[in-house]
C-alpha cells in the first residue's frame, strides 16, 4: 500500500502522539509498505530518527495562524514554513497553547480549511506516488479531509489520540463551536484508530461516531531498548511534559508526604520555556531531595527509567494513553497512575502496576510508600508489566494491527 501519514508536530518539544505515529510510519515501511510521513505546522520533536526526513512542513503554523487576519502571499508562505523559524516561533510565542489557538481550531474545521496552505500541500502530493490510503493524526485534522478525498478519492482513516484535553482548554465561544464543528467533519471519515478503548468510547459519545467505525490499537514501543531497572535505593520516578497537567505538582506533594527514608525523586521529560517558571517552584519546594532532568535523549531516557524503583505521571485529566507507562513498564518499573483515562485499562493489560485516586497526593504517597516498602512485591509488578509490554505493546503488534485495518479499508473502495 500506499500510505500518506498526515503528523502535527509540536516545534519545542516531545509529543506521545509524534513518537507514536514515527514509529508506525517506520513499521509499515518494515513490512513493505511506501509509507510516507508528512509533517504539519510545527517541526517534529522526536527521539529517534524522523520518519518525515526531506519532507517539507506544510500548513504552516505561522501562516496559518497570520491567514485568521491577514491574506498571506505564497512567496511569503513558503518563506514562514523554515523549519528553524518555526521552531523559533513555537518556544517563544506558545503556537501549541489551546489559549491562544482558538480562533485558529475553528478556522481549521471549516469546510475549506487553510485552503491556500491545503491547496500547496496538494500540490506537492500529486508530485509523489498516488495514495491507497490517507492517514490523519487525530481528528483536529478532519477539516481537510473533504478536499483531500475528492483530490485523491481514496479512504481517509484517523486517529484518536487525546484530542479532547486541547479542545476543552480552548476559550469560549471557540471551544463549543470546535466540538460542533468536529462532529460535521468526523461524518466524513471513513474510519477511526482510537489509542484506547476509554478514549474510543470518548470521541464516540462526544461526536456521535457508530461504534462500527472506530476500532481500537494500543500504540507501540521499542521494547527492545529498555533493559530491566537496577537499582537499590527508593527511588520515585516520572517521565512526561513538566507541566500541571500531568500531575507533577501532585506527585511532588505525595512525594515530599512520602514515610519512606532516603526517598529521592528523579523527574524527566519535556520542560519548554513556559514551563520554567514552574519547575523553579517545584525546586523551591523539594530542595535536594530531588533531580530534574529537562528534555533527554533516547539513550537518556532509557538509563534514566534503569534508576527508578517505582514510577508515577499522575495526570490531571483523562489520559487517552500515556506511552511513558508502556516505557516505564517495558524497564521493569512498577507504575501507579491515576484510576481515571486510560490507565485502568493500561494496568489491567500489564499487570505491571497499581492505581490510586486521581488528583489526591495523600492517597498517591500511601501507595507509593506500600511498593517502597515491599521490595519483593514491586519485583513481582515490574517482571509482570515488563511482560506484558514485550508481548502485547510492541512497535511490530501495533504496526500489524494498523495494516489490518488499512487494508480493509483500501479493500473496501
Amino acid at each position: 500500500m500506499r500510505i500518506v501519514q498526515l503528523t502535527p508536530g509540536t516545534g519545542n518539544f516531545y509529543c506521545g502522539s509524534c513518537l507514536r505515529d514515527n514509529a508506525l510510519v517506520r513499521g509499515l515501511r518494515d513490512r513493505g509498505h511506501d509509507a510516507l510521513m508528512v509533517p504539519l505546522y510545527l517541526p517534529l520533536i522526536l527521539d529517534e530518527p524522523s520518519a518525515s526526513a526531506g519532507t517539507p512542513i506544510f500548513l504552516s503554523g505561522i501562516s496559518v495562524y497570520l491567514s485568521n487576519k491577514f491574506n498571506v502571499p505564497g512567496w511569503l508562505d513558503r518563506a514562514l514554513s523554515s523549519p528553524p523559524l518555526l521552531r523559533l516561533a513555537a518556544g517563544l510565542a506558545g503556537m501549541t497553547s489551546p489559549k491562544q489557538l482558538g480562533e485558529s481550531a475553528v478556522a481549521m474545521l471549516q469546510p475549506d480549511a487553510a485552503h491556500g496552505e491545503l491547496e500547496r500541500l496538494i500540490r506537492w502530493l500529486r508530485s509523489q506516488p498516488a495514495p491507497d490510503v490517507i492517514c490523519l493524526s487525530n481528528s483536529l485534522l478532519t477539516g481537510l479531509a473533504a478536499r483531500l478525498k475528492q483530490e485523491f478519492r481514496v479512504p481517509v482513516v484517523c486517529s484518536l489520540q487525546g484530542e479532547d484535553s486541547f479542545l476543552d482548554a480552548l476559550p469560549e465561544p471557540y471551544r463549543q463551536r470546535s466540538w460542533e464543528l468536529l462532529a460535521q467533519r468526523c461524518a466524513g471519515i471513513d474510519h477511526f484508530v482510537a489509542v484506547s478503548r476509554y478514549f474510543a468510547d470518548v470521541m464516540t459519545n462526544r461526536v456521535n461516531l457508530s461504534a462500527g467505525r472506530v476500532s481500537v490499537v494500543h500504540p507501540g514501543i521499542a521494547v527492545d531498548e529498555f533493559l530491566p531497572a537496577d537499582t537499590s535505593q527508593p527511588v520515585v520516578g516520572y517521565l512526561a511534559r513538566m507541566h500541571p497537567t500531568k500531575g507533577l505538582d501532585t506527585l511532588v506533594e505525595a512525594f515530599l508526604q512520602l514515610k519512606t527514608p532516603r526517598a529521592r525523586l528523579r523527574i524527566a521529560g519535556a520542560m519548554t520555556g513556559r514551563d520554567k517558571g514552574f519547575v523553579v517552584s517545584l525546586r523551591r519546594k523539594l530542595g535536594n531531595r530531588a533531580e530534574f532532568l529537562p528534555n533527554l535523549d533516547r539513550a537518556a531516557k532509557a538509563d534514566f527509567l534503569r534508576s527508578l524503583t517505582v514510577f508515577s505521571v499522575p495526570a490531571a485529566y483523562g489520559e487517552a494513553f500515556g506511552m511513558y507507562v508502556l516505557e516505564a513498564q517495558a524497564a521493569g518499573v512498577p507504575v501507579v497512575q491515576p484510576r481515571h483515562g486510560a490507565f485502568p485499562e493500561v494496568l489491567a493489560a500489564t499487570g505491571g502496576g497499581l492505581l490510586c485516586e486521581p488528583n489526591q497526593p495523600s492517597a498517591l504517597a500511601a501507595v507509593l510508600d506500600e511498593l517502597l516498602g515491599d521490595p519483593a512485591r514491586a519485583r513481582q509488578l515490574g517482571a509482570a508489566g515488563r511482560h506484558a509490554v514485550r508481548e502485547k505493546f510492541s512497535i511490530a503488534a501495533m504496526t500489524g494491527n494498523v495494516e489490518t485495518i488499512l487494508q480493509k479499508m483500501t479493500h473496501a473502495r
